[in-house]
């Protein structure tokens, strides 16, 4: 017999369904699912978004994620990552950014991952049902392989980010993030499906996969993650 036991704790989300007038907003997201039976298996997650827009033109935003799965008391899932992306208008559709992220993934073969960038964004759509956001730039990438190497490399970096609303509770939303470099190309897709249940409680069912082209032997490229997790708002 198998039991499935889904438990998520409350969060902090910013409503994707209504503007805030609050210049600081964010979220705050735990979660948790354990089944049983012939094969025992839990993973849990955890993120933190807080955004900050003093006059609407500026908008900085920063991030934070740790993820984790065991099946059978073995570790098979350990990553987490922080982020920071300012954002400045310079008409309606169009914005410069600079971002900086850091990122550690025990199965990754990489030690950790920090990349600075800075770009031209553009908003292709822009209207209540959905948005859809393309960016390009460039900048430089540190890695430090797990066996201590240290690789330096320029990257020219790319962004896709749109959104879908179905009505007023519901949403979709697809990122993409690749950054390349001479050494190495790495890949971000997370999608995420979003229902609100009661106020600004919200259900998040995320599918994140993450692929670098260059790791060391007996490493796989691609790791992938699913997620289950409650938010809620402010």
């Amino acid at each position: 017999m198998r039991a499935l036991v889904a438990l998520a704790l409350c969060s902090f989300v910013l409503p994707a369904f209504a503007q805030p007038q609050d210049p600081f907003t964010g979220s705050i997201a735990l979660g948790y699912l354990a089944t049983s039976g012939n094969t025992d298996s839990t993973n849990a997650n955890a993120s933190l978004r807080v955004e900050w827009s003093p006059d609407g033109r500026w908008r900085h935003r920063w991030d934070a994620l740790a993820v984790s799965a065991r099946t059978n008391e073995v570790t098979t899932a350990e990553a987490y990552s922080a982020g920071y992306t300012g954002r400045r208008d310079f008409s309606e559709a169009n914005y410069l950014f600079a971002s900086l992220d850091w990122r550690q993934d025990r199965f990754s073969g990489y030690e950790q991952q920090i990349s600075e960038t800075v770009g031209f964004g553009r908003r292709l759509l822009d209207s209540e049902r959905q948005t859809l956001a393309l960016e390009g730039g460039g900048g430089a990438k540190q890695s430090t392989l797990l066996d201590g190497t240290d690789v330096d490399e320029a990257i020219v970096r790319g962004a896709l980010d749109y959104v879908l609303r179905f009505n007023e509770n519901a949403e979709f939303n697809q990122k993409i993030v690749t950054e390349v470099g001479e050494d190495n190309r790495y890949t971000e897709f997370v999608s995420a499906l979003r229902t609100r249940v009661l106020g600004n409680l919200a259900v998040v069912v995320s599918y994140t996969l993450k692929r670098n082209s260059d790791v060391p032997p007996d490493i796989q490229n691609t790791d992938t993650f699913t997620s289950i997790s409650l938010e809620y708002g402010f």
